[in-house]
Parts: structure tokens; C-alpha cells; sequence
């Protein structure tokens, strides 16, 4: 008796070959294949590897040298200075003097040493600018610090900033915002190397009060009409005078100072259309100015600006 679980068909019949489009050559011809494959993408991951471990070899050796206090001194200070960009600056404790021209130093330091300046601010919310100058032969990691709760930095709403990597004769520009409405204050502002610990330039800073209080305070990004006089800081010679648009802060369109200079110029509600804002003076050094272009008559000089706010175009 047969079950339906039982074929129909004799046993002995031949079944068809599965016709799956292989002979007996094809696998190991795929195999072959497969082989050379994986022995290209072995040599690529290999480079990819070698590639990445040479790199961190490298960073890890800078990182060292960046490290070595000898690497980051020059004649006997460490590599770098800060200033704030208003001209109100002055020897920090009287430790030095003040040169009577600063263009004819012969040093590539911009002053000869740290710096106590003042911020006349016009209310909650002003701005202010701190330029950090690196003039170290290396790269550096600076972490930027200010011993106040009255005032942070723009950029991380914190009184601390990391500044990793600022390149060998390069320039950091640092805003900061005023918190709160501070009558007077002296606060500290230090820039200290992030692995040696003993390495760090110090600025004073004295927060005082202005006379010309204005609500409207312009912020980074926004766009103004000043006007401007510019001077030779050395000799006092007048050089230009005019009225330009700006954008407050980083505006390639002018010497990279410029910009930054609009920084803090404040209004009244009225955007100043009817009452005048108000003006600063700042000092531009060379870095800031002219000196990245060679063969300029002004290419040494420091620059002293006089901005005036007349309309704000957007806030």
C-alpha cells in the first residue's frame, strides 16, 4: 500500500539538474576573484592604518614640543601677548615703560610687557575685544580665563575659552559681554598654555562705568554706518577720514582690526537716527593692520582709530 507521502514515480527515475548557471569552473574562479579583492582591500585598509598612525606619531611628537616651556619662550617670555583693542592701555603695575614709539621697537613682542587696561562701558550687555598674539615658532593651545562673574566670553557664554591650535604668528580676536552693570571692577583676564601650567599672560582689566549710557548695544554680525578718523599712533599724522558701512566684528572687506573695532559702539532705542551713538578710540597694531601686506607704507605702523556710531542697519 502506498502512503501520500510517497512518490508516484519510480525511484529509479532521473531528476533534472537544477539549472543554477554554474560549472565545475566557476567557484574556483570566484574564489580567485574573491582572493585578489580581499588581499586589494587589506593592502588599503594597511595604508589607511599606517597612514593614521603617522599622523598621530606626528601630532603626538608637536604636542610634546608645544609642551616644552623652552619651546614657548621667547627671549626668556612666553610666546604670546594679549591686549584689550581700546587705546587705554598701560604698563601692568608699572613693571616697564612705555616706549614713546612702538612701531620702532626692535622686537617682534608689540609691547614690552603685560598690560593693564580700562573698559568704559555703556550699560548690561556692552562689548568689549581682547586680541591674543602668538608669536611663539610653534603652534599653541591656549585656554582663556577671566577671574569675574560680571563678564564672559561672546563665544562660549562662559567666563572660560578654549583656543586650541592658534598658529605661529597668528591672531585670536576674543569678544566679551558684559553681564551685569558693574560701576567698577577689576577683573583679570589670563591666557594659559593648556599643559604647562606656569605659562600664562595675564591682562588687567578695570570695568568702569561710562558717561554715555545707551540701551541698544550692538552685537557681532550686525551692520552700521561710522564714521571714521584714522591717525598714525607714533606721530599723530591724520591719515584718512570718511564714513563707511561695517559689519561689528570679523568683516573681510576691510584690515582685520577694522571690524572688530565697531565692537561695542552703542545707541538708543531710536537706532540712532536721532541722537548720536557712541564713539571709542582703538589701536590697531601691524598684525591688525597693515602688516600682512608687504611693500605698504603703513605696514609697521599701529593705527589709532576713531570710530563714531551713526546708524545701525541691523540688530
Amino acid at each position: 500500500m502506498t502512503g501520500p507521502w510517497m512518490a508516484d514515480t519510480s525511484e529509479e527515475k532521473e531528476h533534472p539538474t537544477v539549472p543554477i548557471g554554474l560549472n565545475e569552473m566557476t567557484i574556483p574562479r570566484i574564489a580567485l576573484v574573491m582572493s585578489v579583492v580581499t588581499l586589494s582591500a587589506l593592502l588599503v585598509m594597511s595604508t589607511i592604518i599606517g597612514w593614521g598612525v603617522y599622523d598621530f606619531l606626528n601630532d603626538f611628537e608637536e604636542s610634546l614640543e608645544s609642551g616644552d616651556p623652552a619651546v614657548l619662550q621667547v627671549d626668556g617670555r612666553w610666546g604670546w601677548e594679549s591686549h584689550l583693542l581700546f587705546d587705554t592701555c598701560s604698563p601692568l603695575a608699572e613693571s616697564w615703560i612705555m616706549p614713546e614709539n612702538l612701531s620702532a621697537q626692535d622686537d617682534m613682542f608689540l609691547y614690552p610687557g603685560e598690560l593693564s587696561c580700562d573698559w568704559s562701558h555703556q550699560g548690561q550687555n556692552d562689548h568689549a575685544v581682547v586680541v591674543i598674539y602668538n608669536h611663539a615658532p610653534n603652534n599653541i593651545d591656549l585656554l582663556l580665563s577671566i577671574d569675574s562673574t560680571s563678564i564672559v566670553f561672546s563665544e562660549s557664554g562662559e567666563s572660560t575659552l578654549l583656543v586650541p591650535g592658534l598658529d605661529s604668528n597668528s591672531t585670536f580676536f576674543a569678544p566679551l559681554n558684559l553681564l551685569e552693570d558693574v560701576d567698577d571692577e577689576t577683573v583679570l583676564i589670563n591666557a594659559s598654555h593648556v599643559t604647562v601650567m606656569d605659562a600664562v599672560v595675564s591682562l588687567e582689566m578695570n570695568v568702569i562705568r561710562g558717561a554715555d549710557q545707551k540701551p541698544v548695544h550692538s552685537d557681532e554680525g550686525d551692520s552700521m554706518q561710522v564714521h571714521y578718523r584714522v591717525w598714525d599712533a607714533d606721530n599723530d599724522t591724520l591719515l584718512d577720514e570718511g564714513d563707511l558701512p561695517v559689519t561689528a566684528g570679523d568683516d573681510d572687506t576691510y584690515i582685520d582690526g577694522f571690524g572688530w573695532s565697531a565692537l561695542g559702539l552703542d545707541i538708543g532705542q531710536d537706532r540712532g537716527l536721532l541722537t548720536p551713538g557712541t564713539s571709542h578710540f582703538t589701536l590697531l597694531p601691524p598684525p591688525i593692520a597693515y602688516g600682512g601686506s608687504e611693500g605698504h607704507f603703513l605696514e609697521l605702523s599701529l593705527l589709532l582709530f576713531e570710530l563714531d556710531f551713526s546708524t545701525l542697519s541691523a540688530i
